[in-house]
């Protein structure tokens, strides 16, 4: 259980830290890779549920036991994203040095299905 509190609160810290600044680098993004993000409400939008899915990591750490089964979502949140961003490269839209956070996310996902694994049902636990 104690690995678990710290892999989702090392995760939520991480993802909030990753996240936030992408609020204040919307134009600096679209000049440095072109052409500049044209549909505003994908890109906020998905900051806004990648952020909301770190306040889910803090709740998952509070008490890994009762949040168990959250930690599946967890999973398909931090892999659907590395598959992304495979498919992405595959296709050529996307450089090996965008794919840096690939490996942090496929190591955090890793990490959930360990805690998954590792954290005892709530029944078990009891």
């Amino acid at each position: 259980m104690k690995f678990a509190k710290i892999v989702f609160w090392a995760a939520g810290i991480w993802g909030v830290l990753i996240l936030t600044p992408l609020y204040f680098m919307f134009d600096l993004i679209g000049r440095q890779t072109p052409p500049p993000i044209n549909h505003p409400q994908f890109y906020f939008g998905f900051l806004g549920a990648g952020l909301v899915w770190q306040i889910a990591f803090f709740v998952i750490a509070r008490d890994p036991v009762r949040f168990r089964p959250m930690m599946i979502p967890s999973v398909l949140e931090k892999l659907s994203y590395v598959v992304m961003l495979i498919v992405l490269h595959l296709q050529g839209r996307l450089d090996a040095g965008q794919m840096f956070f690939c490996g942090t996310d496929l190591l955090l996902g890793l990490l959930f299905i360990a805690a998954f694994v590792k954290t005892p049902r709530q029944e078990q636990a009891a």
